[in-house]
């Protein structure tokens, strides 16, 4: 019997987990096309670095929902560092969102700067 309840709640949680997932999928296309639609070229700057693994997410993200933005890099770009080191960032990315700073990448932070929230 035991080992039947243990069988039927790992069942359980497997279903929540794939829910969970289909979920999660479903939100962050449904955000990608409402920053897609509010962002114009222009818009946002991501200030990376070449070793950092948020940014290759921001990045992979931003691109897979089309949204435009403007990438450089801290250690090839010396205008790029001079803009790092002026938003006094404690690490990247660093987004510029019309030129008011975010650290790190939230979709629904940015759709929030762009829709004047």
């Amino acid at each position: 019997m035991a080992a039947h309840r243990m069988i039927r709640v790992l069942l359980i949680a497997a279903a929540a987990y794939v829910l969970l997932v289909a979920m999660q999928g479903r939100t962050d296309k449904q955000a990608g096309a409402a920053l897609a639609a509010l962002a114009k070229p222009g818009d946002i700057v991501m200030l990376s670095s070449e070793t950092c693994m948020h940014c290759d997410q921001a990045r992979r993200w931003l691109t897979e929902y089309g949204v435009p933005f403007r990438e450089c890099f801290i250690e090839r770009d010396a205008a790029c560092a001079d803009s790092y080191r002026a938003q006094q960032s404690p690490g990247t990315p660093t987004l510029l969102v019309r030129g008011e700073r975010q650290v790190g990448f939230d979709p629904g932070l940015v759709t929030k700067a762009l829709s004047g929230g």
